[in-house]
């Protein structure tokens, strides 16, 4: 069950960090979901180094840290795959 829940986490986040940063991103939606994965797991540690991992109640701050982690890994994301696949989309 753990897998499935860090998917839909990483999903929602991917998701938010792609409505947030403007523009157009191009990867795909699988990579996005990793993305959002990534960028959960990137801050739960960062809410761990701060000392707020573990609340009472809706852990607000740590769903902040990850949320913007997600956004800076789905930003950087994108552009490494822009580099990487972008000539190539456009060509076919």
């Amino acid at each position: 069950m753990g897998w499935l829940w860090a998917i839909i986490v990483g999903f929602v986040l991917g998701l938010l960090a792609k409505a947030i940063i403007p523009g157009k991103q191009h990867s795909p939606l699988w990579l996005t979901t990793i993305f959002g994965m990534i960028g959960a797991v990137i801050g739960n540690a960062i809410a761990r180094g701060f000392g707020v991992a573990e609340t009472r109640g809706i852990d607000w701050t740590r769903h902040v840290f990850q949320l913007v982690a997600a956004i800076v890994i789905v930003y950087l994301g994108d552009k490494a795959y822009m580099a990487m696949w972008g000539n190539r989309r456009q060509r076919a």
